[in-house]
């Protein structure tokens, strides 16, 4: 329902979030959103907007939770279709590179903050980036147990891999679309050279997690 000025008077703090969302470019930061430019997305007044959030930062933390939220299970779901270590590692990052152009950007609102937004917003990222970890530590341990294998320091494992999935990502953002291939094998390769290579390391190494 709208008022005579072309308003809605009735909005949900989900309609809120997709409306920030819509305005969210390939190149653009949440930090560059303003609360009226969401507010006349969403087709309601600046003060509407407080029913839901104390201020556009509350808001950034939401999308950057909803992000981390939604590509957790997008990529867990990912994972159990897999049935093998080539399956796994393959289509986990395929479908980490296909996320890139995928129209919610997700992902691009995740490396970005991560990168160059406020203290805040880059302890949000950290925070879904540890979910990130502790999801697959699970997986892991689980998918080299079906195949006979022992990992050792799987949650460190877990760090190592999602950190560099991570930091391919940000150069595949850089990047044209033409190289995203190379850089897909190269990220492959490396991945089963992380999981060779936690197979056969002794398990003396000290495990604190390192945040």
């Amino acid at each position: 329902m709208r008022t005579p000025q072309g308003r809605k008077a009735v909005i949900s703090r989900e309609e809120l979030i997709q409306a920030a969302l819509t305005l969210l470019g390939p190149n653009r930061s949440v930090s560059t959103l303003s609360l009226r430019e969401v507010a006349r997305e969403a087709g309601i007044a600046p003060n509407s907007f407080y029913r839901h959030f104390r201020d556009i930062d509350e808001l950034a933390i939401a999308l950057i939770e909803l992000s981390g939220s939604a590509l957790r299970q997008i990529f867990s779901e990912a994972r159990q279709r897999a049935s093998n270590e080539r399956s796994v590692v393959r289509t986990s990052v395929e479908v980490f590179m296909e996320q890139l152009s995928a129209e919610e950007r997700y992902l691009h609102i995740l490396m970005r903050e991560g990168r160059v937004g406020s203290e805040a917003f880059k302890m949000a990222v950290e925070r879904q980036l540890q979910f990130f970890e502790d999801e697959l530590q699970t997986d892991l341990v689980g998918l080299e147990k079906i195949h006979g294998n022992l990992l050792q320091h799987p949650a460190l494992v877990a760090r190592a891999i999602t950190r560099l999935v991570f930091a391919m990502g940000a150069l595949a953002m850089d990047m044209p679309p033409a190289q995203h291939g190379e850089l897909l094998e190269q990220t492959v390769v490396m991945l089963r050279m992380l999981l060779a290579g936690a197979r056969v390391l002794t398990p003396e190494i000290d495990q604190t997690p390192v945040r």
